[in-house]
């Protein structure tokens, strides 16, 4: 009994049209960047050398440079490079001057911060993170010095890009934002911060509120009653009065330590009968509503 062709066989044939697009799809294949741990957004193009890779070193591993003066001129150059993977090599450059050398960083330390947020806008997770992790290098080594060197709508920007992505689901660069946001609180003092923090618990975004309110809220735990005075304790009340009544557990329980530290400074100089003054303090800059909700949370604490 005579066998049937196989119809679908390929004739073997170097000549055979099938034949050359499997062996094309193959090259390509072949061709590909490793992936290494990225996600598919993070694939180099196929231009893009086999062994192009993103360094993630942590800030204590980064080394200073041997020719800093050399190496402020590449930077200056490239910044406004389109290729991810050099505009990533030079942030990392920004976190070694960042930490070693920040006297030649200060110069150009207001376009690094629009370079950094544009890196942070792009949807390449490994472009993302770097920018986050140059971000908090240089907050570690400026400090209140990038309030003064820098445009306030720059600052705003950036601070906007990390809350942003301190909300977003890929959890990597979400942590590395979280990390960013904590040495931002670390190292400028709560009060210059909180001007630029407190219209962000307004935003449309429910997660960027909370993030935004988590920041508030370890910058209120470091000042004394002075500063939160200086604040606005009536501001600060409306703010958690308002936090208090949001969607997610972290919003809520940010407003919650707000609540303590406000009625800590309030009741300082209130030896007598504090829960009586933080009542009608309440009641006199809330609605019953309102003030109820402050007069439980602080309550229920004392009563544990």
């Amino acid at each position: 009994m005579a066998l049937r062709p196989i119809d679908n066989a390929l004739p073997i044939s170097p000549d055979n049209p099938r034949l050359k697009k499997h062996a094309k799809v193959s090259i390509q294949t072949q061709k590909r960047a490793p992936e290494v741990g990225l996600n598919d957004e993070n694939k180099a193009p196929l231009s893009q050398p086999v062994d192009a890779s993103v360094d993630y070193s942590a800030s204590e591993n980064l080394k200073p440079f041997e020719d800093p003066e050399s190496n402020i001129q590449r930077l200056v150059e490239g910044l406004d490079s389109k290729d991810w993977v050099t505009v990533c090599e030079l942030l990392n450059f920004v976190r070694r001057f960042a930490i070693y050398h920040s006297g030649l960083l200060l110069p150009i330390l207001e376009k690094v911060m629009l370079v950094i947020v544009k890196a942070m806008k792009n949807p390449r997770s490994a472009l993302c993170k770097t920018s986050i992790m140059a971000a908090l290098d240089i907050f570690d080594a400026f400090g209140e010095k990038l309030l003064d060197s820098t445009d306030s709508s720059a600052f705003d920007q950036l601070l906007l890009q990390l809350l942003l992505k301190a909300s977003q689901d890929k959890k990597f660069v979400c942590e590395e934002a979280d990390k960013s946001l904590t040495v931002l609180v670390n190292s400028i003092a709560p009060l210059p911060l909180l001007h630029r923090l407190h219209g962000f618990v307004n935003h449309g975004n429910l997660r960027v509120r909370a993030k935004a309110a988590v920041s508030i809220s370890n910058s209120v735990s470091k000042m004394g009653s002075e500063e939160i005075g200086e604040f606005g304790l009536v501001l600060l009340l409306q703010m958690a009065s308002d936090l208090l009544n949001d969607r997610l557990p972290e919003a809520r329980e940010a407003a919650r330590s707000i609540v303590f530290s406000v009625y800590k400074a309030f009741t300082e100089n209130e030896k007598s009968n504090p829960g009586e003054a933080w009542q009608s303090f309440c009641e006199k800059n809330l609605s019953t509503i309102q003030a109820q909700s402050m007069i439980k949370v602080v309550s229920s604490s004392s009563s544990r």
